[in-house]
């Protein structure tokens, strides 16, 4: 069973004086959306939060601000509210390509809330985000799979998204 560690998109820091470097470039404002929207996810799952309830305490209490001493980074508010919205209006969909995807006797049911939140958030930006590489979405998942879990977790991200993708953008994968 996976141990759930606690992150946050915080700032990254100069080495020598400690001090926080500047996050304004649109990858870091993605990449905290997409740690963002799994943690909404995640907490949709295990507490039973709606979305209006999970947009107003992000966008107000996360995203950019400081929460128990750790700064979070600023978030691409439209790409987080995307992935969320995009994750529950097409979860009927998007569950059984993951289940295909997983090994067998290892149901979408039987993975850690955490995991299921990250391979949906994965599997909905493959389908629906033609504009980001399919290669660049894969990673992006696998880094925020890290921030959560350890070990063979994060390969299993990697495999069941890199499944999906060929499924979905297998043009991208036949020019190499």
């Amino acid at each position: 069973m996976a141990e759930i560690k606690k992150t946050a998109a915080k700032k990254p820091t100069d080495k020598k004086s400690g001090a926080a470097k500047p996050a304004d470039k649109k990858a870091n404002k993605r990449g905290a959306a997409r740690l963002a929207a799994v943690q909404a996810l995640y907490q949709m799952d295990i507490g039973g939060a709606g979305i209006n309830d999970i947009f107003a305490e992000f966008e107000s209490h996360w995203l950019g601000n400081e929460v128990e001493g750790d700064q979070y980074l600023p978030a691409e508010e439209a790409f987080f509210r995307d992935i969320v919205a995009g994750v529950l209006r097409d979860q009927n969909k998007l569950d059984p390509l993951i289940d295909d995807a997983l090994s067998k006797g290892w149901p979408l049911a039987r993975i850690e809330a955490i995991l299921r939140a990250v391979m949906r958030a994965g599997a909905y930006e493959l389908e629906h985000r033609k504009d980001i590489p399919a290669r660049v979405i894969v990673s992006e998942y696998v880094d925020v799979a890290h921030a959560f879990v350890e070990g063979d977790e994060t390969g299993m991200v990697n495999a069941v998204l890199d499944q999906i993708a060929r499924q979905f953008r297998a043009e991208e994968f036949s020019r190499g």
